[in-house]
């Protein structure tokens, strides 16, 4: 009995020691593989890293590519916009200018009756009979044309005769006082 107690003892301490030293073991691999992963991880910490360096240039330049090109994009569409607000504002502009235009021809044509009137009212001939009168010395010149040539410069030497105007009298002078 007391062999086996000492074998029990020695077992057990075997068992312990193997425990222990399995559990060393593992706590040794599993200490050694949480290493390599953490080595494993930093690694790529770095290599993202470099590879943001390397390709951040090439994104940024992505970028401004897409920037240019939207500002096109919106700097045509604010063109266009304001061609067409442009365009709205000429047409009303037009409406009203034509309007405006028929107001003073309005005004032009009551304003020309006005004058033509009062220029009636105090003798002076219109346009009209100036050129009823000019239409009749036609007339009269194609009729004289038509007559003999003997008989028009006695006509006119009538006309000429009627149409004398008496002489002038010489101014008088002023006494010096």
């Amino acid at each position: 009995m007391k062999g086996d107690v000492i074998m029990v003892k020695r077992l057990k301490a075997l068992s312990q020691k193997q425990a222990a030293g399995s559990a060393g073991l593992l706590d040794s691999q599993l200490a050694h593989t949480v290493k390599d992963s953490a080595q494993q991880i930093w690694l790529a910490g770095l290599g993202a890293f470099s590879k943001a360096q390397a390709e951040g240039g090439k994104v940024f330049e992505a970028l401004v590519r897409e920037g240019v090109s939207l500002q096109r994009k919106t700097q045509t569409a604010a063109e266009d916009k304001i061609n067409e607000v442009t365009n709205k504002v000429t047409d009303m502009a037009g409406g009203i200018s034509g309007r405006a235009t028929q107001q003073w021809d309005k005004l032009e044509s009551i304003f020309e009756e006005r004058v033509a009137k009062a220029l009636n009212r105090l003798g002076v001939p219109s346009a009209k009979d100036v050129d009823a009168l000019i239409a009749r010395i036609d007339k009269l010149s194609a009729s004289v044309a038509k007559l003999p040539a003997g008989s028009a410069p006695k006509a006119a030497a009538k006309k000429a005769a009627a149409k004398k105007a008496p002489a002038k009298r010489a101014p008088r002078k002023s006494a010096k006082a």
